[in-house]
């Protein structure tokens, strides 16, 4: 049997602390961490012991596996603290399902959960005075896996390196955006990598939004790619099309990452009576509705925004307007609410999906 994980955790602290210097207001989203971070090696058919030592560099040879062939996949979580300086955090269980299956999809090893729960747990009970306390202020969660085995030999490495990173943060988006229906490029296709969180997939998305931005607009939505008809994500966001008086939403699929907001919001709206169709959604009803009048709105779900307004889109060079609600008239605010304060532990949590560090 194997020595218990968590027993033989290492933890090496730094000398002095950065916290007294950071600047919690105008923090940039991902770009500051905290003063430690977890690390585990997998070699000889197993995970090593894990680490918990000061933020710092990590060295690899230049013929890692990663740098050549990509394997590398991570995750987004967030930690919240309450009014009581408890500190929380949500459905980290499907982080961990998600994870594995990313795992699995590109040919590397699983982590057990008392690495990737209980060592998370560790890391954020050091780390717990970077989680502050507020609406909209939270600490990022980043664990990723990449693989390190030495050599160019285009075949799956056998070593391989995971890690948890935290950064503090606000809100990732401010304001509404506009965004543009893709016509020619995909996020994803079937029996590729879509489903899983990888990081090629968000390199293959950074020259499509470039054009975008580069014609005025702040993301893409994404179509299939066997025939462009179907809008399936926005940016890195799962996205919800609101159609009179309900949402509507892509099931997940070889080519849809599974959100865990997606799911929660789903699962939260028709808690709260809403109206939802999880099916595939057309451009063409889509730009129909906006035409008649009948598309109230579109916002994007994910770990970083929550939710991200969408104000308008483009099609075919034709721009489409969202008509202007009331705060009190619309879905995504309500439902970011209203998800926010069980995060936040500032509501009730009946779905039990907050879990105390």
């Amino acid at each position: 049997m194997e020595v218990d994980v968590m027993s033989n955790i290492s933890i090496t602290t730094v000398d002095k602390s950065k916290i007294d210097s950071f600047d919690f207001e105008n923090v940039k989203f991902g770009a500051k961490f905290t003063d430690h971070m977890l690390v585990c090696e997998y070699k000889n058919n197993a995970w090593q012991q894990m680490e918990i030592k000061p933020y710092s560099a990590i060295e690899l040879d230049p013929s890692a596996r990663v740098f050549h062939y990509g394997q590398a996949i991570f995750e987004g979580m967030k930690a919240y603290k309450d009014d009581n300086d408890d500190v929380w955090l949500f459905r980290p269980d499907q982080n961990f399902e998600r994870f594995n299956k990313s795992a699995v999809r590109l040919a590397m090893p699983e982590i057990d959960e008392e690495r990737f729960i209980g060592g998370l747990k560790a890391l954020i009970d050091l780390e717990r005075a970077w989680v502050r306390k507020g609406q909209g202020n939270s600490l990022y969660i980043r664990p990723f896996m990449i693989a390190t085995e030495s050599g160019v030999i285009a075949s799956p490495s056998n070593e391989f390196l995971f890690c948890i990173l935290l950064s503090p943060a606000k809100s990732y988006y401010s304001g509404k955006i506009k965004v543009q229906i893709a016509e020619h490029f995909s996020r994803a296709a079937n029996g590729g990598i879509g489903a899983a969180k990888a990081a090629g997939n968000y390199s293959a998305q950074f020259y499509p939004t470039k054009l975008a931005q580069e014609a005025g607009f702040n993301q893409v939505i994404w179509t299939d790619s066997a025939t462009h008809t179907k809008l399936e994500e926005a940016g890195t966001m799962n996205v919800f099309f609101r159609i009179k008086d309900t949402l509507y939403t892509a099931p997940t699929s070889e080519r849809i990452l599974d959100g865990v907001t997606r799911k929660s919001l789903i699962e939260l709206a028709k808690s709260e009576g809403y109206q939802v169709e999880v099916r595939p959604v057309l451009v063409e009803e889509i730009t129909k509705a906006a035409a008649d009048g009948t598309l109230k709105e579109i916002f994007g779900a994910g770990t970083a925004a929550v939710i991200n307004q969408i104000e308008g889109f483009s099609y075919k060079e034709q721009y489409y307007q969202l008509p202007e609600l009331k705060d009190e008239e619309c879905f995504a605010l309500d439902l970011k609410n209203k998800l926010t304060r069980i995060q936040n532990k500032l509501a009730n949590d009946p779905f039990e999906w907050t879990v105390k560090i």
